[in-house]
């Protein structure tokens, strides 16, 4: 048993090391003075003053930022009001192709998601640039939400609401006192995975994109056909540190909701026992 552990432990650590090592490497060379990733010149920051120096690099880092926050932000609006409209479907087979849709989207390549919105677009006279681009990140973001979301539904013990019901409440102030803080965790998680993979999309956005707008993976991705500046490396550190960040911040809320819902329970249990 303790070798197994051990192997198990191994092969975690060299995964960890082959999927972290490009990413050292790259974020080191972002502080070389030199101008190729090949040999050390030794410590600079020259790279990070050309990246804030460079005024096309910083609007579509503003770019990027507005629409990953705005298609977060609608996508878990509208998934979770998918998910809320998926989990109250008494009819099992009509549930089950609601989630099979939803799930189809999840596993499609974003290749043909993109082609189809392109083509979509082009049919319909619509034309290519931030709309485009942020109506696409919401379309792909919904089922993300939706899968976050709806977990947390079927853990909501239905008594909360049958109660709310009982006390004279409403189906607004049911789903916003009562539904909406139960299912919060989920909706939190929605809205930063959707975030961070609307900052991540390239497939999608090389389709939809047009017009002078551009987001981050397609610049930098424009920009190494022309040959890999370690301007490049500069701002793919500061990417990185940005979504650490996100993970960080959805770890506290996370920990805390954990916290207060095993709070909660230890305060239900004395006074059950007492009834």
């Amino acid at each position: 048993m303790m070798k197994k552990m051990k192997w198990g432990n191994l092969y975690l650590w060299l995964m960890f090391v082959v999927l972290y090592l490009p990413i050292i490497f790259l974020i080191t060379y972002s502080f070389n003075a030199g101008k190729v990733m090949q040999g050390w010149s030794g410590f600079s920051l020259k790279h990070y003053g050309e990246l804030f120096a460079d005024t096309r690099i910083l609007e579509i880092v503003v770019n990027t930022f507005l629409v990953a926050l705005l298609s977060s932000l609608l996508s878990s609006v509208i998934g979770t009001a998918g998910a809320l409209y998926i989990y109250n479907i008494k009819h099992a087979l009509t549930k089950n192709v609601f989630l099979s849709l939803n799930n189809i989207l999840l596993v499609s390549p974003d290749v043909i998601i993109g082609a189809a919105f392109l083509i979509l677009f082009t049919v319909m006279g619509f034309s290519l640039g931030f709309t485009s681009v942020l109506l696409s990140h919401i379309a792909f973001s919904i089922p993300i939400v939706v899968l976050m979301v709806l977990p947390r539904l079927q853990e909501m013990n239905r008594s909360l609401v049958a109660s709310a019901k009982d006390l004279g409440a409403n189906n607004w102030q049911m789903l916003t006192r009562v539904i909406l803080p139960v299912i919060s965790p989920g909706i939190f998680a929605g809205f930063f995975m959707a975030f961070t993979y609307s900052l991540d999309d390239f497939a999608v956005t090389f389709f939809v994109t047009g017009n002078g707008f551009s987001t981050l993976s397609v610049e930098i991705y424009s920009r190494a056909r022309q040959g890999v500046s370690l301007e490049i490396n500069a701002l793919s550190a500061m990417m990185f540190m940005v979504s650490l960040a996100l993970v960080l911040i959805y770890y506290v809320i996370s920990t805390r909701a954990a916290k207060s819902k095993k709070q909660g329970t230890r305060l239900v249990l004395p006074a059950s026992e007492g009834l």
